[in-house]
């Protein structure tokens, strides 16, 4: 199978720094791309470069309050306590100069995403920059300002009419884009992440499902703190399939966070890289048997940017172009020029080494504790299939 993909990128995307000692850290694109550069995997005719998202365009999600005040914090006009109303000048989402104009530009590189999938000039699009997953209508939330991907989702509904299935596998719950579309049948999300009961955001209960006309189409599988590969790869595969039989998409968006790995100092999960060899490959295949191909993938949460998040999303564009993930020694020229610069050691593998963490005593009891919220999650599309036609 050959597929056309374009790979979203500008060096403009590290414009969105809160400051320098803030685990959210756009080098990590950089790092994917380069990475990919160097085993001669991506070439200039399969770049795509960034537009800036229009006022227009984010008006399709956020609320014109929100965006004015964003303008504002961007030229530094914005009081704390007029920021501390929009979720800005937090702990976690600090004001920055120029914050409406970089966070435009990674919500128009997920448009431009859009845009070559939808128009048939590609079967996959990724933009790394994107999958801000928290943010909501009039307010900023987990290093989150605009929600690239639910004004993407939106943008897809009015410009295409398309039905979209959004699968998010970030260790946080995906809410921002769960709540924009909690009453919509036409969007569908599924989020797989660690339970809210020891994580921000703390919500992605099984039990949230939807309202009104969107009452079956969000599903949530929080797994428990030092859930493994082996369950999460089980979950996520087992619940996309089911989904994706039930709501029949039109097209796939992924948000893909690379903090489920047992190295994030954010989480409490213990996935290797095996995960994120696995998470493009059912997304590649599923996209193909569902959707014509048309998948729009996207960066997110993953904030061991040396160790963990170059190989992670280097292996989603692995995957859509090359149908395959890389195996084998990382190129000699990138870590000879990253190393210099990482305070830590870096992989010298894209498979990370056997030993990486200490054995989990509780391995049965968490694969078991999954198991039970995988099958009460899928529980209403078992119910709604055996209901009479």
């Amino acid at each position: 199978m050959t597929c056309r993909a374009g790979f979203v990128y500008s060096e403009d995307f590290r414009t969105y720094r809160f400051r320098d000692d803030h685990p959210f850290n756009q080098l990590r694109v950089t790092l994917a791309y380069e990475l990919l550069q160097s085993i001669g995997a991506i070439t200039e005719k399969e770049l795509i470069s960034p537009r800036m998202a229009t006022e227009e365009e984010l008006l399709l999600v956020h609320e014109k309050p929100y965006v004015e005040a964003i303008k504002k914090a961007s030229s530094g006009k914005l009081s704390e306590e007029e920021g501390f109303e929009f979720g800005v000048g937090t702990e976690d989402t600090p004001m920055f100069e120029g914050m409406h104009e970089a966070s435009s530009l990674l919500v128009g590189g997920t448009l431009s995403a859009v845009d070559a999938v939808m128009q048939d000039k590609v079967d996959h699009a990724l933009n790394l920059g994107g999958g801000l997953h928290h943010g909501f209508q009039r307010k900023a939330s987990g290093f989150c300002i605009y929600n690239d991907g639910a004004v993407a989702i939106q943008y897809i509904r009015e410009h295409y009419q398309a039905k979209v299935l959004y699968i998010d596998t970030d260790a946080h719950h995906g809410d921002g884009v769960q709540w924009a579309f909690y009453d919509d049948p036409n969007v569908c999300t599924l989020s797989v992440h660690e339970t809210g009961r020891y994580l921000f955001p703390g919500t992605g209960n099984v039990n949230e499902r939807g309202i009104k006309e969107g009452y079956g189409y969000s599903f949530n599988i929080p797994v428990d703190a030092f859930t493994e590969d082996e369950s999460f790869m089980h979950v996520y595969e087992t619940a996309f399939r089911e989904v994706i039989e039930y709501f029949k998409p039109d097209v796939i968006v992924t948000q893909n966070g690379a903090d489920a790995h047992v190295l994030d100092p954010l989480t409490h999960l213990c996935c290797t890289s095996q995960l994120y060899e696995f998470i493009p490959q059912i997304a590649h295949k599923l996209a193909h048997e569902y959707c014509g191909g048309k998948w729009i993938a996207l960066g997110g949460g993953g904030y061991d940017i040396w160790r963990v998040v170059p190989r992670a999303w280097a292996q989603i564009w692995n995957v859509m172009a090359h149908n395959e993930p890389a195996e084998g020694p990382l190129p000699k020229e990138w870590l000879a020029k990253w190393q210099q610069e990482a305070p830590v050691q870096l992989p010298s593998s894209w498979h990370d080494a056997s030993g990486l963490y200490k054995e989990i005593p509780r391995k049965l009891e968490i694969t078991e504790k999954n198991e039970k919220v995988l099958e009460k999650a899928m529980q209403f599309i078992q119910l709604k299939h055996n209901l009479p036609k």
